[in-house]
């Protein structure tokens, strides 16, 4: 096999010898050590067989006294096939062009990989490298590493270490997320804990201050639960950050109206599709969108960035399809409608609840009125109730 491809790569010709006598034409070759391969008879004055370029001129020259005729089957390898092209200078100059600029192109960043960051969006880290000059298309061999973490972490501070390592058109961008150190709590202002809505009280947890109510009472939004008032009984009172938890039984009843009839969007099976091209930052069009503004449509982009030989291209393919549609009224059951209302109601409700507690039971009802359904949900949740308000005090004149 890699004889094969090194007798391609020089040029090899296969022919066919015919003579009263061939074997004469084998012991030539023989003698003036000619290699031959693939020899196939024909008939017993004929045959063909394959013979590198060189090794096919000296037979040509050495055979002329024989009665023997040769002929040119094919011609295979690389010489013959780069010799179609010597008349063709555009194609050949194009060539050579495109070469140069795939050559050259090696030198520039056409494509960043960000590594390591996990709360910072990677677009802030691209957008404050472009902000110092680094971009697509940047020099590469140019980027100066010490000068470019001095200007990215003044301008993201988010970041504590950053580097930027360029390989071939790839700049693969690493960075560290700086630690925030724990915020020291100091000395809380005064303050009461009031319900933050009605409930019935299942748990009271005083950590700073005096608890104003005890498990099992029903209590009204805005009441007092833990006190920041705390009297002495000797020196009469002190006031405290009031601090707590207070775990309670609250009740939501969400309502919301829908419509049975409604907009359906059906698809009319017209599809057009537009292509551009992204050279760097500037952009192409080949399509008008004049005839699709009007119309109503799904718009689904696709982008396909371009490769030569595992090497990134400064050219990004962009294929948008519109997907043409129409609205149609649709009558809607009094099941669909409730199914549709509680999930929107259930959504809002653990919107609610969720960062206070958890939701225990809901319950689903629904009456008609008109040609809209009334869908109610009930729900019991256990939740913290519990509110830091102020305690406003003078200081004494």
């Amino acid at each position: 096999m890699l004889s094969g491809a090194v007798n391609r790569l020089r040029g090899q010709v296969h022919i066919r010898a015919e003579s009263p006598f061939p074997e004469r034409v084998l012991n030539l070759c023989g003698a003036r050590d000619l290699a031959f391969w693939d020899l196939e008879w024909e008939s017993p004055t004929a045959f063909t067989c394959r013979l590198s370029r060189r090794d096919w001129r000296v037979l040509q020259q050495a055979a002329e006294p024989l009665d023997c005729a040769l002929t040119v089957v094919r011609r295979e390898g690389a010489p013959y096939f780069l010799s179609r092209f010597r008349h063709r200078q555009a194609l050949v100059t194009g060539l050579v062009a495109c070469g140069l600029c795939l050559f050259l192109s090696s030198f520039f960043v056409w494509d960043f990989q960000v590594e390591g960051n996990e709360t910072v969006p990677t677009e802030k880290i691209l957008r404050a490298l472009e902000d110092c000059g680094v971009g697509l298309g940047s020099f590469g061999l140019s980027l100066d590493g010490e000068d470019i973490r001095n200007h990215v972490l003044l301008e993201v501070p988010e970041l504590s270490w950053i580097a930027v390592n360029v390989s071939g058109c790839r700049a693969s961008v690493q960075v560290r997320e700086r630690v925030e150190p724990p915020e020291i709590v100091g000395r809380q202002p005064p303050a009461n804990i009031v319900a933050r809505r009605a409930g019935l009280v299942l748990r009271v947890q005083a950590l700073d201050g005096v608890a104003a109510v005890l498990p099992g009472t029903a209590v009204t939004e805005g009441q007092l639960l833990i006190s920041g008032v705390e009297d002495t009984e000797t020196f009469g009172a002190r006031v405290l950050a009031g601090m707590g938890a207070v775990q309670a039984r609250t009740w939501y009843a969400l309502t919301a109206r829908i419509p049975l009839t409604g907009a359906e969007k059906r698809y009319t099976g017209r599809e057009k599709t537009g292509v551009s091209l992204i050279f760097g930052k500037q952009r192409v069009k080949f399509f008008s969108n004049s005839s699709i503004e009007t119309a109503k449509y799904d718009k689904m982009i696709n982008r396909h960035s371009l490769t030569l030989l595992g090497i990134p291209l400064p050219v990004t393919v962009v294929t948008e399809t519109y997907r043409f549609y129409e609205t149609a009224p649709v009558e809607r059951t009094a099941a669909q409608a409730e199914k549709a209302a509680e999930a929107v109601l259930t959504e809002q409700l653990h919107a609610m609840v969720d960062p206070h507690g958890t939701v225990t039971s809901t319950l689903c009802a629904s009456k008609r009125r008109g040609d809209d359904l009334i869908v109610t949900l009930s729900a019991e949740c256990v939740e913290q109730i519990g509110r830091s308000v102020p305690i406003i005090t003078e200081e004494p004149g």
